[in-house]
């Protein structure tokens, strides 16, 4: 790969959502937006190589996403019901931020996109598609993994709210305090989303991708400036914890290294501090809901001084929690884990098998390989063995499935 196409490949990565959010806020035109930065793309891919890259990628192709903007509304036959977007782009081109429609404390694109998505009126499914394809350029079929379901279903969701991102007007803006609550939940939950596919990629060669997840937590210490409620501080507290281990989750040959193998030193404990600070916050407040209390599990292993020395049986306690105010099939898959680390292998088994066949949990790897896991902790080899095999059908992430294809080596299969 040349020089000028992997800087075009890192600024498309980082940049996406933020130029694309950029777009959508003055032309208020989803596809023209995406139409408009995939031109722009082309002509850096070109540009680039004859010219060099320039000094700032990122400004360079966010204002040639403007030009290729203003010159699709142009040539479009419909260019006179087009005059406020084209004149929004203008402003940009030269400079001048429009006047905002509603002043707000905190003024973000890549924010206001999320509430757009997040819009009540779009269906929740639609929203979280949406804004996964929007602000973090996922693929249609990343997302389709994601959420097991089809790409053509995933392309529909995305179609139907665009369409009615149109044909309602929903504004682009962060909505006034009074109107918060009724987004906060999806808003929570598509930041979370974005970290997830940060955290641990739904496909390809690399288990991390630092800027999503980086994007996320940015997005949620924005939230929390918002709206410092309990959920936002346990959000942001549990992509912190989660995201201090990023240097010690993948070895230098590129291989997972799981959470008792990691090696502690590694972990940043700037991001330890602040996250088990903002848990504090979040149980001082009050009631608690499931982000806080996946933050406070978060906590007890990021503040363990060991592996071995993990409270499990506390852990354990808090999945119980967590189970009963959100009831899905992966709680119970990870409070099943847990107790199989507090109890024994056999008691977390018998929760497991008690979630055979659960339709929550068809095609998730992690359920065959947290049986696979216990089964080798009981000494239950060739059992462990046939579950890791059964993980790594449905395995999609290379460095997943290294690890795995490691672990089955080791019980001789």
């Amino acid at each position: 790969m040349s020089q000028a196409s992997e800087a075009l490949s890192d600024v498309f990565r980082e940049e996406h959502g933020r130029i694309l959010a950029t777009l959508i806020r003055s032309c208020g035109d989803f596809d023209l937006a995406e139409d408009a930065l995939q031109d722009a793309v082309a002509t850096a891919a070109d540009r680039w190589e004859r010219d060099g890259v320039p000094d700032n990628p990122g400004a360079w192709l966010t204002t040639a996403a403007r030009r290729k903007a203003i010159d699709r509304i142009r040539r479009d036959q419909r260019f006179a019901a087009k005059l406020d977007a084209l004149g929004a782009l203008l402003e940009d081109q030269e400079g001048i931020a429009p006047d905002p429609v509603d002043a707000h404390p905190v003024e973000d694109d890549r924010l206001r996109l999320i509430f757009t998505c997040c819009h009540p009126a779009l269906a929740p499914e639609a929203r979280l598609a949406l804004t996964l394809r929007t602000l973090c350029g996922l693929t249609t079929a990343e997302i389709a993994r994601a959420f097991l379901v089809s790409e053509t279903t995933v392309a529909q969701r995305i179609v139907r709210a665009k369409r009615k991102i149109r044909d309602a007007r929903i504004p682009y803006r962060v909505p006034s305090p009074e109107a918060l609550p009724e987004r906060l939940d999806s808003v929570l939950a598509v930041v979370y989303l974005v970290f997830n596919e940060g955290y641990v990629g739904t496909s390809g060669s690399d288990l991390v991708r630092v800027d999503l997840a980086a994007e996320a937590i940015r997005l949620g210490r924005l939230l929390a400036r918002l709206m410092p409620d309990s959920e936002v501080l346990g959000l942001l507290a549990l992509m912190l914890l989660h995201h201090s281990r990023r240097e010690a989750r993948v070895s230098s040959e590129g291989e997972l290294v799981t959470l008792e193998e990691q090696d502690r030193e590694l972990w940043d404990r700037a991001f330890i501090d602040e996250g088990a600070g903002l848990v504090d916050r979040a149980f001082a407040s009050g009631a608690v809901g499931p982000y806080a209390i996946q933050a406070a599990i978060a906590a007890l292993h990021a503040t363990s001084p060991s592996a071995n020395a993990t409270d499990w049986r506390e852990i354990a306690a808090l999945y119980a929690v967590l189970e009963r105010i959100q009831p899905t099939p992966v709680v119970r898959l990870n409070r099943a884990a847990a107790v199989g680390m507090a109890d024994g292998p056999d008691a977390g088994l018998a929760m497991l098998d008690a979630l055979a066949g659960e339709p929550g949990l068809a095609g998730y790897h992690l359920y065959p390989a947290a049986r696979a896991d216990l089964l080798r902790r009981a000494g239950r080899r060739p059992e462990a063995a046939e579950a890791y095999r059964d993980a790594l059908v449905l395995v999609t992430n290379d460095v997943e499935r290294r690890y795995l294809e490691r672990r089955l080596r080791e019980v001789g299969g």
